[in-house]
């Protein structure tokens, strides 16, 4: 089958949107179909090489960059993208832009609408309105029941449950086969010895830096790890870091997709943070709905987790695959690291349970599920 993907992405960039859209297309890939990729034309174009890199690909699609005109926030690469799309004669459109679903339904092409935040204002929620109110062979997916439940508050809507597929995000399974302890993993990175608590991810508002940091601080014995974040915020807490005269922290900035398993497996806790109000890259605040990817990573690592305890992660998470913690409580987080790390069975217990839990829960399958849910009729 032809799929157009069109996204509105900076491909190639460090945000969690572009690397859950390379993902989607890469299994997409995977399962024999033809790709072809329309982004904004607001980076530099990359090698397949680099994206393959930068990504962690294997597969890597055709990618087409369109103008895209900041002052007119992307309405002109829809339209470009909607041409570009129809003349490589899709028999799918999938796209996470609802504008975009829009106009492929009118043109008449089956298609998938991918969302994982809620609409944004009066605007959003009449795309959606159109996106619903159009004909045609048409699926929406939603990362999470509590995003379904968020659009359909703020759009005052009722969604088909036949028209709506719950497709939380996935990971690659391949990658996080025969990883190494976590002492040889961080003999191989050239990391500090001893127990290390990590975390991988951006460090936006909300993303828990604040308590990472209170909890290195109150456990200086620990060794920390942070792998990811834009360059500024890295170098911000790095300078807060030395002005504590904090020395067991280790902070990576970014590293390539495909080295991610290898930092998770230096760890022997994973962290997800989180607070209370979570800002996407866009400022939007997803605590409501959220979905990270680096949850799916965790748990195909191995490692031990500490969660936030968030409703819409206790759609993946639950007691017998990690341990909850209420958010910004740094009290009992720093008990619940204390009592896993002096605890290798109980580690093995959450890591074992959490592995098993995730092979349900692959890129590939997710695509098979989104496939079977859309049919489109020349397929």
């Amino acid at each position: 089958m032809k799929i157009a993907v069109i996204t509105n992405s900076r491909i190639p960039s460090l945000t969690a949107n572009s690397i859950q859209a390379m993902k989607v297309v890469q299994a997409l890939m995977q399962l024999g179909h033809q790709i072809q990729m329309f982004a904004p034309r607001e980076t530099a174009p990359a090698s397949r090489e680099t994206l393959a890199a930068h990504y962690g690909l294997r597969f890597v699609p055709g990618l087409e960059l369109l103008p895209s005109i900041r002052p007119l926030k992307r309405f002109d690469f829809i339209f470009h993208a909607q041409r570009a799309a129809s003349r490589f004669k899709p028999d799918l459109i999938y796209t996470w832009l609802p504008q975009s679903a829009v106009l492929a339904g009118w043109a008449g092409y089956p298609v998938v609408l991918e969302m994982h935040a809620d609409v944004s204002g009066r605007m959003g929620a009449w795309w959606m309105l159109q996106f619903w109110k159009s004909r045609g062979n048409k699926l929406m997916t939603v990362t999470t029941s509590a995003l379904r439940k968020a659009l359909e508050r703020s759009c005052d809507l009722k969604f088909k449950d036949d028209a709506v597929l719950i497709a939380p995000n996935g990971v690659e399974l391949e990658r996080y086969d025969s990883l190494p302890n976590p002492p040889d993993a961080r003999q191989q990175l050239g990391l500090p010895d001893g127990l290390t608590v990590g975390f991988t991810g951006h460090i936006y508002p909300g993303r828990g830096a604040d308590l990472l940091f209170e909890l290195a601080k109150q456990m200086p014995q620990v060794n920390f790890l942070w792998v990811g974040g834009t360059p500024e915020l890295v170098d911000f807490w790095r300078s807060q870091l030395s002005a504590a005269n904090m020395t067991n922290v280790t902070m990576t900035g970014f590293v390539k997709h495909e080295m991610i398993p290898l930092y998770q497996a230096a760890s022997d806790v994973l962290l997800m943070p989180y607070g209370r109000s979570i800002s996407a890259s866009s400022g939007q605040d997803i605590a409501e709905v959220i979905n990270p990817m680096k949850m799916f990573e965790y748990m195909a690592s191995g490692r031990a987790i500490v969660s936030a305890d968030i409703p819409s992660i206790r759609e993946v998470l639950n007691d017998a695959n990690a341990i909850f913690c209420e958010p910004e409580d740094v009290g009992k987080w720093k008990a619940a690291i204390a009592s896993l790390l002096s605890n290798k069975l109980r580690r093995h217990e959450l890591a074992i349970q959490a592995r098993k839990d995730v092979e349900q829960l692959t890129w590939t399958k997710r695509a098979e599920r989104v496939l079977k849910s859309i049919k489109p009729k020349s397929w």
